[in-house]
C-alpha cells in the first residue's frame, strides 16, 4: 500500500498507467480494476475528480465491505483488492489497489479490458487469446496445425533451413534425418507439424500476405505486389521489391570507387520487415501492408505489441520483449536473420544514426503496429524567436540534441518558466511531440522543471 504522505504529490501528477481517479464508486471503477489486473496492477482513488481535485466521499459503516462484494461478484476470476480509506486535507478518499493477476485475462460481466497509458483498452478476441496464452507461457505457433501432416511440408525448404542452421553454428542438426531435426526443435510434435512448421516450410503456404505498393499520392498507385509464401521466402521477396523502389545516390570520398547511399538505410528497413513478419498476429487474417511514398515508407503489422509492451518502452533501449510466435522467432534466430530476441528496434535506431534526415515513428493503430520512416521537413522558425537568441544557444550547447529539441531549448531560454501548454501554443506542435522533446532536453541535462506541478515551468539548467 502507498503511504498517505505521498498521495498529494501523486494526485498532482495526474492519472497514469497505474492510477485512476473516480469521483464515486461505480461499474467504471470495476472495469478499471480489471484493466489494472490484466496489466501491471494499479490503484483507483475514489473521491478525486479527473482534474485531480480532492472532493472526498461519504462512507457508511459497511460501505467498504459492500464495494468489495460488488467487485468480487462482478469479476471473473474474482478480484479481491485491498481497500482502505484515507484522509487528505480533512476529506475522505478511498484507495482501491489491485495487483497484476497471475492468470489472465480477467473480465467483468464478459468484458475484457487492459490498461494502456492512462486509459482502459477494450480487448478484441485476438488480444484476449494472446493474453491467455501469454499468462500460461504458451505460444500459438507451438500448437499442432489441424488438418496438416508432414506431407504438406516441403523437403527442399526443410533441408535448406537445416543447412543454414548448421552453417551459422547456433544449433547442430542432423542433415540426414530432417524430420528428427524438426522434432528436436519442436516444429514436429507426435509426428505432426506445428503452426510454426507450416508457416516456415509448407509446400502450399497459408494465405498470410505481404501487400506492398509504390504510391505517388495516397490514391495513386505506381506499382503493386502481393507476396504469399513461407516466411523466409516472403522476407526476401518483399525486401527486393522495396529496394527496387528506393532512390540511390552516389558518393565519392576520394577513393577510386564510388559509394552507393540509399535514401533509407537498408538494414533498418530489413529489421522493420523482419519485426512485422516474425511478431505479427497470425490469428488475424489481415495482411502486412507496406506503402512506399516519395517522402516516406510505412509498414503495418497486424496485432498490437505483445506481452504488455508499450510504444514508450519500445522507444527506450532497455525494453524487454515478449514473443507472440516463439518457434517462428527461433527459426529466424537460428539462421542468423535476427541477432537476438527483442533487439529489432534497437538495431533500427542504430542503423538510422547515420541518417539524421530520416525520422522514425512507431505507433499502435488500427489493431496493429505502424512504423514510419519519413524524410524530415525543414523546421520553420518558432514564433517569438529572435536572431540573437538563436545564435547564442545553438553554438555549443545543443551539439547532442536533435534540431527539433534545440528549437524548443531556444524558446525556453528566451522565455524562462514556460509550461507545456504554453510551449504547445507557441510552437503549434502536438502536446505529445512537445512532451517528447522536453524529455530529450531533460535527459540531456539541458533544462529542468521548477515549481509546483500546476504552476511551475521549464528553465535552462544553470550549469549548462
Amino acid at each position: 500500500m502507498n503511504s498517505t504522505a505521498n498521495w498529494p504529490d501523486r494526485i498532482a501528477a495526474g492519472e497514469s498507467q497505474t492510477l485512476e481517479f473516480k469521483t464515486s464508486f461505480d461499474k467504471a471503477s470495476i472495469a478499471t480494476l480489471v484493466a489494472f489486473a490484466n496489466a501491471q496492477g494499479g490503484t483507483v482513488l475514489v473521491g478525486v475528480s479527473d482534474a485531480g481535485s480532492v472532493q472526498g466521499v461519504t462512507l457508511g459503516k459497511e460501505t467498504l465491505n459492500e464495494w468489495l462484494g460488488q467487485i468480487k461478484s462482478a469479476t471473473s476470476p474474482a478480484l479481491i483488492p485491498e481497500i482502505i480509506a484515507r484522509n487528505i486535507d480533512g476529506k475522505t478518499i478511498v484507495e482501491i489497489e489491485i495487483r497484476e493477476f497471475p492468470v489472465k485475462p480477467v473480465n467483468t460481466r464478459g468484458r475484457y479490458y487492459k490498461r494502456i497509458a492512462s486509459s482502459n483498452h477494450a480487448l478484441n478476441t485476438s488480444e484476449i487469446a494472446d493474453l491467455y496464452m501469454q499468462s500460461l507461457q504458451l505460444s500459438w505457433d507451438a500448437y499442432e496445425a489441424q488438418g496438416y501432416t508432414v506431407n504438406h511440408l516441403s523437403e527442399a525448404k526443410i533441408q535448406r533451413f537445416i543447412r543454414l542452421v548448421n552453417q551459422h553454428g547456433r544449433f547442430a542438426l542432423d542433415e540426414t534425418d530432417p524430420h528428427a531435426a524438426l522434432e528436436k526443435l519442436n516444429y514436429l510434435k507426435n509426428g505432426k507439424p506445428t503452426w510454426a512448421a507450416v508457416l516456415l516450410f509448407a509446400q502450399e503456404p497459408i494465405r498470410h500476405n505481404v501487400h506492398i505498393g509504390r504510391f505517388k499520392t495516397p490514391d495513386m498507385i505506381i506499382d503493386d505486389r502481393q507476396f504469399t509464401d513461407t516466411l523466409f521466402e516472403v522476407v526476401e521477396q518483399s525486401m527486393k521489391f522495396i529496394v527496387s523502389h528506393i532512390s540511390v545516390a552516389f558518393e565519392f570520398d576520394g577513393s577510386i570507387q564510388r559509394k552507393e547511399r540509399f535514401a533509407y538505410p537498408l538494414p533498418a528497413l530489413r529489421e522493420a520487415l523482419l519485426n512485422a513478419v516474425v511478431h505479427r498476429s497470425y490469428t488475424d487474417p489481415s495482411d502486412i501492408q507496406i506503402k512506399i511514398f516519395d517522402d516516406k515508407i510505412t509498414l503495418f503489422s497486424p496485432g498490437t505489441f505483445y506481452g504488455g509492451l508499450t510504444v514508450a518502452e519500445i522507444q527506450a533501449d532497455n525494453y524487454r520483449s515478449s514473443l507472440r510466435n516463439k518457434l517462428v522467432a527461433e527459426g529466424f534466430y537460428l539462421v542468423n536473420a535476427i541477432e537476438k530476441y527483442g533487439s529489432g528496434f534497437i538495431r533500427i535506431r542504430q542503423a538510422l544514426a547515420s541518417y539524421p534526415e530520416i525520422q522514425f515513428i512507431v505507433e499502435e493503430k488500427f489493431g496493429g503496429v505502424m512504423v514510419t520512416f519519413a524524410q524530415k521537413q525543414p523546421e520553420p522558425p518558432l514564433a517569438g524567436m529572435t536572431g540573437g537568441v538563436t545564435g547564442g544557444v545553438t553554438g555549443g550547447v545543443t551539439g547532442g540534441v536533435n534540431p527539433e529539441s534545440s528549437h524548443l531549448l531556444q524558446l525556453i531560454q528566451s522565455q524562462p518558466g514556460l509550461k507545456t501548454t504554453e510551449l504547445v501554443s507557441l510552437t503549434g506542435k502536438p502536446q505529445r511531440t512537445i512532451e517528447r522533446w522536453l524529455k530529450q532536453l531533460k535527459d540531456s541535462q539541458l533544462i529542468e522543471f521548477r515549481g509546483a506541478p500546476k504552476t511551475g515551468g521549464y528553465y535552462r539548467k544553470e550549469n549548462t
